[in-house]
């Protein structure tokens, strides 16, 4: 897989592993999620699958989800 880094073209990653853990009736407008054999984790925006990927490590990862479920994410969308 060669050298990961944030920006990359999501391509680069493979197009087996990729997730729609957010998906359903919002018009297509998914974040798709793969995770990486080193536990770290990739996003990539579903209507442009080439595009550039996010690149997040595992405790990043943690962290966000954790703030996210305690609401300290809410701001992003109200």
């Amino acid at each position: 897989m060669g050298s990961v880094h944030s920006g990359m073209p999501a391509i680069d990653l493979g197009t087996e592993g990729w997730e729609k853990p957010w998906s359903g009736t919002n018009g297509g407008s998914c974040v798709e999620a793969k995770r990486l054999p080193d536990g770290s984790v990739a996003f990539r925006q579903s209507r442009d699958p080439e595009g550039p990927a996010l690149i997040y490590t595992r405790d990043e990862m943690i962290a966000f989800l954790r703030g996210a479920k305690s609401g300290q994410a809410d701001f992003l969308v109200s």
